[in-house]
């Protein structure tokens, strides 16, 4: 039905909540979705509602009731419908209402914007919030989708991360299904309403409605068949009005009414209507008249005969069955043979018109056979169309194409490395090891077994089986023929051994990887190899190396951009990174890990709550996409942030989520990180010797320094040892930061930690003081302040005066990152110091976690702006940050000032005289 039209029944029918068939009974739903439409309209912030239940239990007629509600409040309205054979059109579901509003929500031209970047899933839902965002700047949203569970995989992942991200603009989301499809992360909690049979007085002012005057008993008595469910005891009314209520009208089930009434129509528009039913509750007339053998302008007779049977509506662009209860019944009428050969007819005739595979592969998944060569085919390419953004349906497809492969044909191995490949990209790897392992239980020829394991070499590499992924790189690298994959194989061979203890012969095996790569000219070996190379450099702690290698990897490939700015993090090139990243946030790169650079940089520059947005923005961006693969690192840094702030609750929820990770998913990389974060807290709780054992216990696979993550920590793990009165342990740790100073000779922060170390497990005041020089010229403001902090302390035991401007050095440098703990340490030795000179230290306030007050800097900065009117757009700009931070900060913003909206926000801003000054700290 068009908006128009229904809008004119609408008044027709009178004031909201009055009868009109599927909106009796249904009053205090109506008065829930009516205050939740005025609570958006007056800046009360986002709200989604769902509404749930049977089909022909009103879901629909009340969507429409609250979008004719909401557009009488002044909102912009999309209405769209997710429908059962669209599952393979990115964003389809979405758009249908998107495209099509009065005016629409998006324009053509922003819909192929988007559309052309359909690869990048996040990247896309972030535009596309931020053109939402755009819209709703003045003008309340309504967005509404019916059917949800039949929406398309892109759409339902935008309809999850989506509420969360435009939490604070005045956007309701209306959602229907026949259950709760947890779409909603982090997003408003739902209002759920779930619609339950009606009772029978609503039925009985129903059955008034419809006929008009007192209700006979035995329509009463025929409506309690309906079980309450008002489009079926609609359909009967409607039966009664027609022949009278002593009719044999069925109401056990509905497919018996609709035979009842197809019985009367002609043979040729009965199989037109079988037909549609195949096709879905809307199709193309064209469609039909190929799948019925006739041209669309012969079947005029029929349509206007289904549509007078109350069967089919058109709306303008489409034939659309009056409710899906009605196709649905068309569709159980007919047999299991005849719907099967329909679909597959269906496909046939849609490809030879030309249609892509995203029509013609939902038909084929009911109905192809083995050995359908065609189906086989049309699957790979639909596969391959949505891997890049729906990987979960493409890896669906591609093993529904292997499925139709006979055994024996020689085809079967080609179908099944595609399957392979779409298994790991959808993050299913033991469904993916699994399948390549049936593969070669067929004992395909040598260069087939080494292609094999040669796309199993990701799988195995994602599963963390590194011990795995050697062994079989080697086993087909003695068979292989073909230098592509031979190169490939050497590669995968690099990467593995990056993570073993030999590293110089991982080196060796990189170096001829990239040499076999270049000779073969293959793009994808040339990747992995500078991949490993660049892995291998960092793990040896060759950062001149890593960053060499890495940058060529991202000059050649911009998705690898993100490791070339933590090379050169670990080089202490900041500046370097700054300008990476900027440019960066221009595209749709990997935002999850360009965001995990940035925090990974503003954690060297000691700006800890900066840090921590970022670590909580790229957390979500992995759940967003559920690909939680660097969980356990951001945790153990986070962890480690709230111990430095004394925040020890947060630290232990850190804690356990980091145990349940690596539980979850061992590697020596969880364990070495997960174990130091355990030594830090049993140190802070007094266990030293525990704690030394666990920093020991980081050592047990490879030495401290090999862990990149733990680099920084390494004074921290030197303190650790000496308070156990483990002093080897101590003396261990400092020659691995010589050795790694060697290493790296122009690194500020890698001479100046090496001498800091050295300085402490050899009680060498001289060197403190050349690690404090050495500091002074680097980028990194926390090791200077511990390096001064342990000067200082050293100079007031010797009654030197020095102390005092070494440790008010390390309290300011520790006050301004929000270290708190360690600022009160330092705190507590300068009062001493300063009370021999009559001087006094100002103490650091406790945080407070609500109100003004509770805000970081960086949130400030961010409340101001969007008080002044920006979009998280134009905010991000202002700030040269990614949009998905400055949302991470409004969503701390609204938790510690307890609003809901942006217009909320400015009212506090402007009461604390904040509102005019930019972007200041």
């Amino acid at each position: 039905m068009s908006p128009g039209r229904y809008e004119e029944e609408r008044a027709a029918a009178g004031p909201v909540g009055l009868s009109r068939p599927g909106l009796r009974g249904r009053e205090a739903e109506l008065e829930r979705l009516h205050a939740l439409v005025e609570a958006v309209r007056d800046g009360e912030g986002g709200a989604i509602a769902q509404l749930l239940g049977e089909p022909g239990i009103g879901k629909s007629v009340l969507l429409r009731e609250t979008v004719s509600i909401a557009r009488a409040q002044g909102f912009m309205v999309s209405h769209g419908r997710a429908e059962e054979l669209h599952e393979l059109a990115p964003l389809a579901s979405l758009a249908s209402g998107l495209l099509h509003g009065d005016p629409p929500l998006l324009s053509s031209s922003d819909f192929a914007d988007l559309a052309g970047h359909h690869d990048q899933r996040i990247w896309l839902v972030e535009r596309l919030a931020q053109l939402i965002e755009e819209r709703s700047s003045g003008t309340p949203l309504l967005i509404a989708v019916d059917d949800v569970p039949w929406a398309d995989p892109l759409s339902r992942f935008a309809l999850r991360v989506l509420p969360a991200r435009l939490l604070s603009s005045p956007v309701l989301w209306l959602l229907t299904g026949r259950d709760d499809p947890h779409l909603y992360g982090q997003g408003p909690r739902p209002t759920t309403l779930s619609l339950r049979p009606l009772p029978g007085t609503a039925l009985t002012e129903l059955a008034h409605d419809v006929l008009g005057g007192d209700v006979p008993e035995q329509v009463a008595e025929l409506l309690e068949g309906s079980g309450g469910n008002p489009f079926l005891a609609s359909e009967m009314l409607s039966g009664i009005a027609a022949s009278g209520p002593d009719r044999p009208e069925p109401s056990e089930r509905l497919v018996l009414g609709v035979r009842d009434r197809l019985a009367d129509l002609r043979p040729d528009t009965l199989h037109f209507l079988r037909v549609g039913s195949v096709l879905g509750p809307a199709f193309l007339l064209a469609d039909a008249a190929a799948l019925c053998g006739r041209k669309a302008s012969g079947l005029s007779a029929e349509v206007d005969e289904a549509i007078a049977a109350a069967l089919l509506h058109d709306d303008g662009e489409r034939l659309r069955f009056r409710h899906d209860l009605l196709r649905q019944a068309v569709y159980a009428d007919l047999a299991p043979s005849v719907r099967r050969a329909l679909h597959r007819e269906a496909a046939s005739r849609l490809v030879a018109a030309g249609r892509s595979s995203v029509d013609a592969v939902p038909h084929l998944m009911k109905s192809a056979d083995p050995g359908d060569l065609e189906a086989i085919g049309l699957l790979g390419t639909a596969a391959a169309d949505v891997i890049a953004v729906m990987p979960d349906l493409a890896a669906d497809l591609a093993v529904r194409a292997l499925e139709l492969v006979p055994p024996h044909a020689p085809m079967l191995f080609d179908v099944g490395e595609r399957a392979i490949v779409a298994l790991t990209r959808a993050g299913r790897y033991t469904q993916a090891r699994d399948a390549g392992d049936t593969l070669l239980a067929r004992q395909p020829p040598l260069d087939v077994f080494a292609r094999l394991q040669s796309v199993l070499g990701d799988t195995l590499w994602h599963l963390d089986d590194v011990h795995e992924l050697t062994r079989r790189s080697t086993a087909a690298l003695a068979a292989v023929t073909d230098p592509t994959i031979r190169a490939r194989l050497t590669a995968r061979q690099a990467l593995a051994r990056s993570r073993g203890r030999d590293l110089a012969a991982a080196r060796e095996t990189g170096e001829r990887a990239l040499a076999e790569a270049e000779a073969a000219g293959d793009r994808e070996a040339r990747v992995l190899a500078l991949w490993g190379l660049g892995e291998i450099a960092l793990n040896a702690g060759d950062c001149a190396a890593a960053v060499e290698h890495h940058t060529a990897l991202s000059v050649f490939d911009t998705a690898f951009l993100p490791e070339e700015a933590v090379a050169r993090i670990h080089l202490d090139d900041f500046d370097t990174v700054r300008q990476l990243l900027r440019t960066a946030g221009h595209g749709p790169l990997r935002p999850a890990m360009l965001i995990w650079a940035q925090g990974t940089l503003n954690m060297g520059l000691g700006r800890l709550d900066d840090a921590d947005a970022d670590f909580v923005t790229a957390e979500r961006l992995e759940s967003d996409l559920h690909v939680p693969g660097n969980l356990v690192n951001i945790r153990v840094n986070r962890g480690l942030l709230a111990m430095l702030r004394g925040d020890r609750e947060a630290a232990q929820e850190h804690l356990d989520v980091v145990r349940a990770a690596v539980a979850d998913r061992p590697n020596t990389g969880n364990h070495a990180t997960h174990q130091y974060f355990e030594a830090v807290v049993a140190d802070a709780d007094g266990d030293h010797a525990a704690a030394a054992e666990l920093v020991s216990s980081v050592q047990r696979d490879h030495p401290f320094l090999r862990w990149r993550l733990l680099r920084p920590h390494l004074v921290q793990a030197v303190r650790i040892a000496l308070r156990s009165g483990d002093r080897k342990l101590a003396e261990d740790l400092a020659a691995q930061a010589a050795g790694h100073a060697t290493r790296n000779p122009g690194v500020p922060t890698a001479q100046g930690t090496a001498a800091h170390a050295a300085a402490l497990a050899h009680a060498d005041h001289g060197l403190l003081e050349r690690s404090v020089r050495i500091l002074l010229t680097g980028p990194r403001p926390l090791p200077l302040a511990a390096a001064s902090a342990d000067l200082g302390r050293g100079l007031l035991m010797a009654g030197d005066p020095a102390a005092t401007p070494a440790l008010t050095r390390a309290h300011d440098i520790y006050a301004r990152a929000g270290a708190d703990v360690e600022a009160d340490r330092v705190r507590a030795d300068l009062e001493r110091a300063t009370s021999r000179s009559g001087r006094r230290t100002g103490g650091l306030g406790p945080r407070t976690d609500q109100g003004w007050d509770a805000l970081t800097a960086s949130e400030r900065k961010v409340a101001r702006l969007v008080a002044a009117g920006h979009t998280n757009r134009s905010a991000a700009e202002a700030l040269v940050v990614s949009p998905h931070t400055v949302n991470t900060h409004l969503s701390s913003i609204f938790r510690k000032l307890s609003v809901r909206s942006r217009v909320h926000l400015a009212r506090i801003v402007l009461a604390e005289g904040d509102a005019g000054e930019g972007t200041g700290g």
